[in-house]
């Protein structure tokens, strides 16, 4: 009688396991449809952002439709106004057209601060329409604007994709650089965006025993520089191409006076080739989250300069 009682208690067990298996494998198979589609929400949203990355509006473009939309609205809102008045007040309203270029070059500079472009792309889209309006007022020749397309075009032609202007350094900061670098050993050092080349110049006279080279990526700063470097009989040694195709190992003392844009860019390739005891030295623009080694305070005349020592 005691073992039937414990079959049947065992039965019974093994019942309620059984059902409590069904139970959980029910909740199971409902969950996981669920399951899956948060799972698919987010592989969307992972390829949403990528696509978001690669679709993004070069520089370029994005000044082009903001003078586009500065201008319909200027022409949208003087439209407005004078229908306003008309109707409303009684009064006729006129503007000139200096007015409505001054209007659009406002407007054009404050949504390129709104939009997140670089600071000097707003002086860019301030001046941009006063410079058009100057020009048509003189009745230049065409053919000035052909040659000052290519003067422009020589000097910015790259500005679009790597977001750094052309700016050339002041002497204050080549003396500071030519203190900065080790004073005994030989010093390779190359100076990216070299521009016209005088910071180059100026180090290669200061240490005479030392390879100081320059590289410009824009191609008539590039031949200045080489031309005047010839006339000064300067040892500087210039390159034209991008800082990205060097080698920073063969470096012991890298100089930029780049963009915020491209520090991160810098940082990366900088940490990953440079070897240890090598500087970097940026001037004006700090790397986002790498605290520098040193930091010279700038004044009136220069802007400060940022030292990183490789460890």
């Amino acid at each position: 009688m005691q073992e039937t009682l414990n079959k049947l208690s065992l039965n019974q067990t093994r019942q309620q396991a059984q059902s409590l298996h069904l139970i959980q494998s029910e909740k199971l198979a409902v969950s996981k449809p669920f399951d899956k589609q948060g799972i698919d929400r987010q592989a969307i949203e992972a390829i949403t952002a990528k696509i978001r990355k690669k679709i993004r509006i070069v520089p370029a473009a994005k000044a082009v439709l903001i003078q586009g939309g500065a201008l319909m609205t200027v022409l949208a809102s003087t439209q407005m106004m004078g229908w306003f008045a008309a109707n409303y007040m009684a009064i006729t309203l006129s503007f000139s057209i200096f007015s409505l270029v001054l209007m659009q070059a406002f407007f054009a500079a404050t949504l390129s601060k709104f939009a997140g472009m670089a600071s000097w792309w707003r002086w860019i889209h301030l001046a941009f329409p006063l410079a058009a309006w100057a020009l048509l007022q003189w009745h230049v020749p065409s053919e000035l604007y052909l040659i000052g397309f290519i003067v422009s075009l020589s000097l910015f032609w790259t500005t679009f994709r790597t977001q750094v202007p052309f700016f050339p350094s002041r002497p204050v900061v080549w003396q500071q650089v030519a203190k900065i670098i080790p004073q005994t050993q030989v010093v390779r050092l190359v100076d990216i965006g070299s521009g016209l080349g005088d910071m180059s110049m100026y180090i290669a006279k200061a240490r005479p025993d030392s390879q100081i080279e320059g590289i410009e990526i824009a191609p008539l700063p590039w031949i200045i520089s080489i031309v005047r470097a010839k006339f000064r009989r300067s040892k500087a040694v210039f390159k034209l191409g991008d800082y990205n195709a060097l080698q920073f190992a063969n470096y012991d003392v890298i100089f930029a006076y780049l963009s915020p844009v491209a520090m991160q860019n810098l940082w990366e390739k900088a940490s990953q080739e440079m070897l240890p005891g090598s500087l970097l030295i940026s001037l004006e623009f700090e790397i986002p989250g790498i605290p520098p080694t040193m930091r010279i305070a700038g004044n009136e005349n220069s802007p400060a300069i940022y030292v990183w020592k490789i460890a």
